[in-house]
């Protein structure tokens, strides 16, 4: 392939994470011009200069909606346009095992890395798409969006509110050309979920793989190109299909 994106601007945010970094490896390696947002300066520059001339960083606290419209106004400054959009930053808040545990004392945190940065950076992003008449908008949802259950029911929450958001907002600007989708990754480790899967892989995912974070690059590959010009408001688990409900009982099956 290598040209997929060729001519595009990207924007990724939580690019620092392994996710992130992951997709902007990708994108690059498709011809993307990507601007590297995060809050880690540290690993967004290296990621940058590993990257080349074709990325840029800008350091961004996607919780404030001011740096979310800087960082668009940024990436059009610098590159003329805005094609894809990948709102992937993300933050799971302390983990507490019951509903009784939860004070929801990092509930605002929770809801405006999770939620509301996508709610700005959708809103900012699609404006500049407008004016070109396309674009792909592209938000991380979560496992744990379409699976109920504790902990973390904040995340949950906020992962759950994006699926919702981004299939509203898939009818309100499909007039303009721009698609809106969601990924939505389980098990794999990146980030918040660096922790022995094997367990969890053996008991709920059918396909008893470990996921990495190339998976969700390639996912999200598949969404910003035009290999996806007829999709708009999905969800693509990248799970191993866990969202199935687990891993079959074979023992007194037939074959």
């Amino acid at each position: 392939m290598k040209s997929l994106l060729k001519g595009k601007v990207a924007i990724i945010t939580g690019a620092a994470g392994g996710l992130g970094s992951a997709t902007a490896r990708r994108f690059i390696d498709e011809g993307a011009q990507v601007v590297v947002a995060d809050i880690n300066d540290q690993v967004g520059e290296e990621l940058t200069s590993e990257l080349g001339a074709n990325a840029r960083y800008k350091r961004t606290d996607v919780s404030i909606e001011a740096q979310m419209r800087e960082l668009v106004d940024y990436a059009v400054d610098e590159f003329g346009q805005l094609d894809i959009m990948f709102n992937n930053a993300g933050f799971s808040g302390a983990v507490h095992p019951r509903l009784f545990d939860d004070d929801f004392a990092d509930f605002d945190k929770v809801m405006s890395v999770n939620l509301f940065s996508v709610m700005t950076g959708s809103r900012y992003a699609a404006m500049a798409m407008k004016k070109q008449g396309a674009g792909s908008i592209i938000n991380t949802t979560s496992l744990g969006a379409l699976n109920p259950g504790p902990p973390i029911l904040t995340y949950r929450a906020a992962k759950a509110g994006i699926i919702q958001f981004s299939q509203s907002i898939a009818r309100d600007v499909a007039e303009y050309g721009i698609r809106v989708n969601c990924i939505a990754p389980g098990r794999i480790p990146a980030g918040m979920t660096f922790y022995d899967m094997s367990a969890a892989i053996a008991k709920h995912q059918p396909l008893q793989r470990q996921g990495t974070p190339v998976d969700v690059a390639w996912a999200a590959l598949y969404l910003a190109s035009d290999m996806s010009l007829q999709v708009t408001g999905l969800v693509i688990p990248v799970d191993g299909g866990a969202n199935l409900g687990g891993v079959l009982d074979n023992t007194n099956r037939k074959v």
